[in-house]
């Protein structure tokens, strides 16, 4: 598939007939785009999307939670200038998940909380509406956002533990 002479609108509008199809998100195809989509996005954010993998990754094997700080810090970004790159449609965690989807993962960025919530694993109400609404996008079903997020979180912990001392 040559994706090279496809805008952004074009590799977003086949992601979409994709997700809207039965069975389209298990064709090969689907994860060929989500890494392109994460690849342009790559080209106009200052967050490097590899970094911030190559973090959830590690705090997922140690069993904890990181904060949206540390994804900064793992780019060399201060917070003031990643924050509004982070969230929303098209945001670094959007883009996250799509690696996520593409790489058969967990949704790391479940594990990923507001400084209030690292000690505990808990998003604030804003966080948690926003999680949501990434897992949607996709299709995914979320019905009660705080045990979907828990389950997510779990399944990031879980995979954790397969991973230590594996190469990922």
């Amino acid at each position: 598939m040559d994706l090279s002479t496809k805008t952004d609108d074009q590799i977003n509008q086949m992601i979409a007939n994709y997700e809207r199809a039965p069975g389209g998100r298990d064709l090969p195809q689907y994860p060929i785009l989500l890494e392109e989509r994460a690849r342009r996005a790559q080209l106009t954010q200052k967050l490097n999307l590899e970094k911030s993998m190559e973090q959830l990754k590690t705090t997922a094997r140690g069993g904890a939670c990181i904060t949206y700080g540390d994804l900064a810090k793992a780019s060399g970004v201060e917070w003031s200038q990643a924050r509004h790159q982070m969230n929303g449609a098209n945001g670094h965690l959007d883009r996250l998940l799509d690696l996520c989807h593409a790489r058969g993962l967990p949704l790391l960025t479940a594990i990923c909380v507001n400084q209030a919530g690292v000690s505990t694993g808990e998003l604030g109400e804003d966080a948690l509406a926003g999680f949501a609404t990434g897992a949607r996008r996709p299709g995914l079903l979320v019905t009660d956002l705080r045990a979907f997020h828990h389950r997510c979180r779990d399944e990031c912990w879980a995979w954790g533990k397969t991973q230590v001392g594996a190469a990922s």
